[in-house]
């Protein structure tokens, strides 16, 4: 896989936590950079290491499913692009003065990162290596989440739905992408 593609899906899948990390920074009563900090480095942390783990839950399964991994992998980035577009358009209003609590953050970064898990067990069935990929994915969470509290706090209420939208969007076209290439090498 290319470093264009991955680039992509770090950006599709960062889209949730950029969402989320622009609903931080409207929310929390006492904004700090060591918030703005923390929330982007708890995005990025679990983002990053989710594509490692269900990359080991797919290596298992790899070789029994080598004729339709493109398949599958496919229909998992298709199916999460998809619900990431649903969720788009049932985001709800972020309740105001929220505090920063540890369980709150953890909660928010296992959340926004499930996907991940996905596009690991994907890159396993596609016989991606993970560790330079899971990096890419991190970071880029990692700086989105940063920019996306600074955003809340200083530009205010903006359109988490169409981020959260992009974000599927990507994720659906890097899909499409995946099976068309295979498709077209074994023609």
């Amino acid at each position: 896989m290319n470093l264009l593609s991955i680039l992509l899906i770090a950006v599709g899948l960062a889209m949730d936590a950029f969402a989320v990390s622009i609903t931080c920074g409207l929310t929390l009563n006492k904004l700090k950079i060591k918030h703005a900090f923390t929330i982007a480095l708890s995005f990025g942390f679990f983002q990053g290491a989710m594509p490692i783990i269900g990359w080991l839950a797919g290596v298992g399964f790899r070789d029994f499913i080598s004729n339709i991994d493109h398949w599958i992998a496919f229909g998992l980035l298709a199916a999460i692009g998809g619900k990431m577009i649903y969720e788009s358009f049932k985001l709800e209003s972020p309740v105001k003065n929220r505090e920063l609590s540890w369980t709150f953050l953890l909660l928010l970064s296992v959340a926004t990162s499930i996907d991940a898990f996905a596009v690991g067990l994907s890159f396993s069935f596609l016989k991606v290596e993970i560790i330079t990929p899971s990096c890419i994915i991190g970071a880029v969470t990692f700086i989105l989440s940063m920019i996306g509290v600074v955003i809340g706090k200083k530009v205010g209420h903006l359109s988490e739905r169409k981020i959260e939208a992009f974000g599927g969007i990507i994720l659906i076209l890097i899909g499409i992408n995946i099976l068309l290439t295979h498709l077209y090498q074994n023609i």
